[in-house]
């Protein structure tokens, strides 16, 4: 069977693929198309409600100019509203994490800038010589790798700009990370955090034990964090009962030294590192530990899980509305703004909403930092949005529910053919126009956060409340949420950057767009984050994913048009094994450092042996 599907694939290279049984946009009446895949129609109906928004938004403003940050800030500084924020403002009144951000964010425009010259250039005038779809000028597959023939010696330039690609992708990113090495507040070097010492443990014990062990290391202060979560539940019963020295957290190596208080202290016991800054900590969160914290990471996760593995995609809804005959109306008026610009705006909508599940459930883990609680945001909605927007209707699949019966089922390798339709790219392209244009112009109005802070000032009962709403109304930028949309786009683009070029002059101008909404509301609508540099640097490594899910398209299209045992299927198969391989070592094991989008500063910090004058402040 395998053998004989195989030979269906490769023979029909000269012709277009017969996909009646795939669930895809030439198959649903919501998603029927019209010339060029629709593409013209919803960029024009997108900059249309852009525009419309942006005069929203600038009626909002005057307004309800103090909504956001812009209430905290004095009169005399709306003056820099008409200035041009450069970095050192930027980093003055948004703080460090917020000039990473948008570095990070210029790397990636300039990255896209160089891929968008390259592939309209060069690999878009390829795919168009080619005559496998026909010589139709509104034809969207004609755009698409589809449409070359089989063995055409072209295919090998476009395996050839992949690896180019991701060598490209690696130096910007390397360039990038160069600017974090410098960044050294977010821990604090001379702080000390320490976990599982015991409850007797008093101040001058352990300043003892520090100045013994290390008597070059002068103990300027000692604090113990106390668990008093209970006790303010059972004080507002006016029940005093005692309560006990908190576990505090972190890991560290090497042997403790020891002192006349080691065994009272039981040291050997104790897990040391550097402490975060203050305003890193969740210090209300402090209480939750152990197989409690784990407990409730454990539950909360796999509820996630469970609910996403029924209910992941839009196609979902547009399956369900097919069935039940709802857009028969729809396709006898033949709109083509219906049926085109419908369906993107769907898949943008439950793209925005639905992530925000993903977000609360990581606000219940109750992380002990803020780091921690953005770096988990942003893995789980990475993954959550990848399969959501790009894998699953990539394979003409609805959920992950069908994905795993898809994956295990003898005879679902027929569901290759789903892969890469020509028309398929085009919903990508019309993705990322809305994302681009709706997207931004939706994150620049908040309307959440505004209907939120309008209903709050309409309860308050007096000019006092209302004062009391409009200083406590803006919040944090989460960087963990906006580091995973933001990416997730990205690896769209990446990934049909090849197969598809018409997307990535779209995507360049989703990240210029996104780059200028994300400085202003950083600016003027939220509050400054404290963060540890390890959540800028996942970034990166995510970013790195997108040249390799690039890798990945390429070779199930070469697999499926040419065949396993093919030149180009073998080189990229081989590129991508390579690379994968050097992911895994560098991520696992910590070998080809130098191979890596991190630039290294080799450096160490070292205690008080070779930092005679250090002092330190030890937190319990």
């Amino acid at each position: 069977i395998r053998k004989q599907f195989f030979i269906d694939l490769v023979d029909n290279g000269s012709g277009p693929v017969d996909n009646s049984s795939c669930f895809s946009a030439t198959q649903s009446t919501v998603l029927k198309g019209v010339y060029f895949g629709g593409v013209p129609i919803v960029l024009l109906m997108n900059f249309v409600i852009f525009v419309v928004l942006l005069i929203v938004f600038t009626l909002i403003r005057r307004r309800l100019w103090d909504y956001g940050r812009l209430a905290l800030i004095a009169e005399t500084e709306g003056q820099n509203i008409t200035k041009k924020l450069h970095e050192t403002l930027v980093q003055e009144r948004c703080g460090v994490d917020a000039v990473h951000y948008l570095s990070f964010q210029k790397h990636l425009v300039i990255l896209l800038l160089l891929i968008c010259v390259l592939s309209v250039t060069i690999i878009l005038p390829v795919n168009l010589s080619g005559d496998l779809l026909g010589n139709d000028p509104y034809s969207f597959g004609r755009t698409t790798i589809a449409n070359l023939k089989q063995g055409d010696l072209l295919l090998w330039l476009h395996t050839v700009f992949a690896v180019l690609y991701l060598m490209i992708t690696v130096a910007l990113l390397r360039r990038h990370t160069s600017k974090l090495k410098g960044t050294k507040r977010e821990i604090a070097r001379n702080t000390l955090f320490v976990r599982d010492v015991p409850t007797a443990a008093s101040n001058e014990t352990i300043k003892v034990h520090f100045t013994e062990a290390y008597p070059t290391c002068q103990v300027t202060d000692v604090n113990l964090c106390y668990d008093v979560a209970k006790l303010i539940d059972l004080d507002r019963n006016s029940i005093l009962k005692d309560f006990n020295a908190l576990k505090c957290g972190g890991g560290a190596r090497g042997v403790p030294q020891p002192s006349s208080k080691s065994a009272e202290l039981r040291v050997n016991k104790w897990k040391v590192n550097y402490a975060p800054h203050p305003h890193n900590i969740y210090w209300e969160n402090l209480s939750v530990h152990g197989w409690r914290w784990w407990l409730r990471f454990l539950l909360l996760n796999t509820a996630l899980f469970f609910l996403l593995f029924f209910l992941t995609t839009p196609s979902i809804i547009i399956s369900t509305i097919d069935k039940f005959n709802v857009t028969k109306p729809i396709n006898y008026l033949n709109s083509a703004v219906i049926s085109q610009f419908f369906p993107t705006l769907l898949l943008w909508t439950f793209s925005a909403l639905l992530p925000t599940v993903v977000y609360y459930s990581t606000l219940g883990e109750a992380h002990w930092t803020r780091s921690s609680e953005n770096m988990s945001m942003m893995y789980k909605l990475y993954t959550f949005l990848i399969f959501m927007v790009l894998i699953l209707p990539s394979l003409g699949l609805t959920s992950l529910d069908v994905f795993f019966r898809w994956l295990f089922d003898k005879q679902s390798v027929r569901q290759l053919r789903c892969v890469f339709l020509p028309d398929q790219g085009a919903f990508f392209v019309n993705y990322v126009i809305a994302a681009a244009l709706v997207g931004s112009a939706m994150e620049l109005l908040r309307l959440p956060g505004l209907l939120l802070y309008i209903v709050r000032l309409a309860v308050a009962h007096s000019a006092a409340e209302r004062k009391y709403v409009k200083q406590n109304q803006a919040y944090e930028f989460e960087y963990g949420a906006m580091y995973g949309w933001t990416l997730c786009v990205f690896t769209v683009i990446m990934a049909y950057s090849i197969t598809c070029p018409v997307i990535v002059p779209f995507g360049l101008l989703y990240l210029l767009l996104k780059h200028l909404v994300d400085k202003h509301n950083l600016y003027f609508a939220y509050l400054p984050a404290r963060l540890d540099r390890q959540v800028h640097l996942g970034a990166v490594n995510q970013a790195l994913a997108a040249p390799i899910i690039c890798l990945m398209w390429l070779y199930f299209f070469s697999v499926i048009r040419t065949g396993f045992m093919t030149a180009t299927s073998l080189f990229t198969l081989v590129v991508l094994c390579v690379t994968i391989f050097i992911c895994i070592s560098y991520t696992c094991f910590g070998h080809f450092k130098y191979l890596s989008p991190h630039n290294y500063n080799v450096s160490c910090f070292v205690l008080s042996e070779f930092y005679p004058n250090l002092q330190c402040i030890v937190v319990i």
